[in-house]
């Protein structure tokens, strides 16, 4: 979704998470105005990107313990068999991976892809390069998560962009998650990584846009049909 049609639908909420940043770069605006009026007016408008940056909007998610929903808003990176990274614990064997690339205008509210537990949480403290670029999944510094569903461990990596720099996460392990469950975000440019268990059913290409909670993934059922909706 654009700003324009951001602008049009209404102004979404603002994560809390964002304050801090919005009234950082309101102030600069006023300090870099004092030196010199027109930096005022680039300062503003840099202050009314980091208020779209932090949107939360709210989110229809079909409910199927079946479906995989996008945990990310951006586009579909890459799609394909890869060797999960060891910090999530599972088998170092192919498992399907999908990767969502976040721009600086998406939505950085991470969500949960699939119904589980939270069965461990694991950071990494690594380097800034661009998120798109494939090497980012073992180099950058990135929070795995592994979700214990019904159709096995699904594992999760935020992974912080070239302009990154933290790496925001809400639930703990143990936690009893459902999909579309708001569990973190990532400041400033990144990357979603899902891993998914042999048997599941890719419903999407590269290069296709996600809108996070509701674009689905995958499924375990290709006969899975979606009777139910939840608005969170």
């Amino acid at each position: 979704m654009s700003i324009l049609q951001s602008i049009r639908n209404g102004f979404s909420p603002i994560h809390p998470e964002g304050y801090p940043f919005i009234a950082a770069f309101f102030i600069s605006s006023l300090i870099l105005g004092y030196i010199w009026n027109p930096l005022f007016w680039f300062g503003l408008l840099l202050t009314v990107w980091c208020i779209y940056f932090f949107r939360d909007p709210e989110r229809i998610t079909p409910v199927n313990a079946d479906l995989v929903v996008s945990p990310a808003d951006g586009k579909i990176s890459s799609v394909g068999l890869v060797i999960p990274p060891r910090e999530l614990g599972l088998p170092q064997e192919e498992m399907m991976r999908i990767s969502i690339f976040m721009d600086v205008f998406s939505c950085h509210i991470n969500r949960i892809p699939i119904d589980g537990i939270v069965k461990s949480i694991q950071y990494y403290a690594g380097r800034f390069a661009n998120a798109e670029c494939d090497k980012a999944s073992a180099h950058n510094e990135r929070n795995s998560l592994l979700i214990s569903t019904k159709h096995g461990d699904v594992g999760i990596v935020q992974i912080a962009g070239l302009f990154a720099r933290r790496i925001v996460c809400w639930v703990k392990t143990g936690d009893e998650v459902v999909a579309g469950k708001r569990f973190g975000l990532i400041r400033f440019g990144s990357r979603l990584d899902v891993y998914l268990p042999a048997g599941v059913k890719i419903r999407i290409n590269s290069g296709q846009k996600t809108i996070v909670g509701e674009t689905i993934l995958a499924s375990f059922d290709e006969s899975t049909a979606i009777t139910d909706f939840r608005l969170d």
